[in-house]
């Protein structure tokens, strides 16, 4: 039976609004590109929605359509440069995290997780860095530092925690001081200080911090 004329096919309307979606996907990712490098690049305050508008090639109302203010799109910069997209996946269940919860010993673990913080170093220090900054001048986004350091806090205790099922912590050490030291030791402004200040190669980097995680929390070799 020919359908009424005037009436779109069901598969016609769903193609048109998955093309939707994805333009709609595309111009939110440009705008979080584009504020990314004017955030880290000018500083949160100096960078005006305007100017990410510009960069990102749309117009001012669809950066706030998208993400209806300034902190909330500095927020969804940071968490797709710590999560490396826009999938609404946790940081502890990606791929890349997977190597900590496969380890066989604490060592295995710690130098997994040192992997993993060297590759959120490696796209996120910056901004990290950027909000640090922020969070001195612009009240707003005092919330969003303190929730940052609340996250890696909480993850360097998921860690621990998994380590201590796989074996001792170093003598004398408990669960709370370790989980002190690896928040100490997860923290991207480490990244930033060795590896784009002090231009450590990144595997130099690595090394060391897997090192020095090891040393922090397990026992002495032999």
């Amino acid at each position: 039976m020919e359908e009424r004329q005037g009436r779109e096919a069901p598969g016609r309307r769903r193609y048109r609004s998955s093309l939707r979606e994805d333009a709609a996907r595309r111009t939110r990712q440009a705008i979080v590109a584009a504020a990314g490098e004017l955030f880290v690049r000018d500083g949160y305050r100096a960078a005006s929605l305007a100017e990410v508008a510009a960069a990102a090639g749309v117009a001012r109302p669809t950066v706030t359509a998208a993400f209806g203010s300034k902190p909330a799109l500095l927020k969804q910069v940071l968490d797709e440069a710590l999560a490396g997209d826009d999938e609404p996946v946790p940081v502890a269940d990606r791929p890349w995290f997977r190597p900590v919860w496969d380890a066989a010993t604490p060592a295995a673990a710690l130098d997994a997780y040192a992997d993993v913080c060297t590759l959120i170093g490696g796209r996120a220090a910056r901004i990290f860095e950027t909000v640090r900054r922020a969070a001195d001048a612009a009240p707003e986004t005092a919330e969003l530092w303190r929730t940052l350091r609340a996250n890696r806090r909480a993850g360097a205790r998921m860690v621990v925690d998994h380590v201590v099922t796989l074996g001792p912590l170093r003598p004398g050490l408990g669960t709370e001081r370790a989980v002190d030291v690896l928040w100490t030791f997860n923290d991207p402004a480490l990244y930033e200080a060795l590896v784009h200040e002090a231009g450590w190669p990144e595997p130099e980097f690595r090394d060391w911090l897997a090192g020095a995680m090891r040393a922090g929390l397990l026992p002495s070799p032999g």
